[in-house]
């Protein structure tokens, strides 16, 4: 047997807010999908980001409960060079995106930053040095 991984599914309370927070990072996902409680996203090699609503998960998963004490998931975003990583990083902390580790070079080669999308989730941006 040989699995595919398919989609990565993330749990929103606020759907809209976290929308706006990935369209920030150049996802063209429709306004339309704001009011939805199932939003899927088409990445290259058909492989999909999918984002539910609390009470989507618990419509199949009742005793759902939210994560405690931390993130568990990151994705990571890549851009062209460390000066993109930095103003991606400082528009959306001055849009009032929580920054959890502020732009740094790091030993392996590249511009990181992290910062957490509205329900918490790491969010990587990274760039290479050189």
């Amino acid at each position: 047997m040989t699995a595919q991984l398919s989609f990565v599914g993330i749990v929103v309370a606020d759907m809209a807010r976290t929308l706006a927070f990935y369209r920030r990072l150049g996802l063209d996902l429709p306004a339309a999908a704001d009011s939805e409680p199932h939003v899927e996203y088409d990445l290259p090699g058909g492989f999909k980001l999918v984002w539910d609503t609390v009470d989507v998960v618990r419509s199949f998963d009742p005793d759902w409960t939210a994560p405690v004490g931390g993130h568990r998931t990151s994705l990571a975003f890549r851009f062209a060079d460390p000066a993109e990583v930095d103003g991606a990083y400082a528009d959306l902390v001055a849009e009032g995106y929580r920054g959890h580790k502020e732009p740094w070079d790091a030993f392996w080669g590249q511009r990181y930053a992290v910062l957490l999308d509205p329900d918490g989730n790491g969010v990587d941006l990274l760039a290479p040095l050189a």
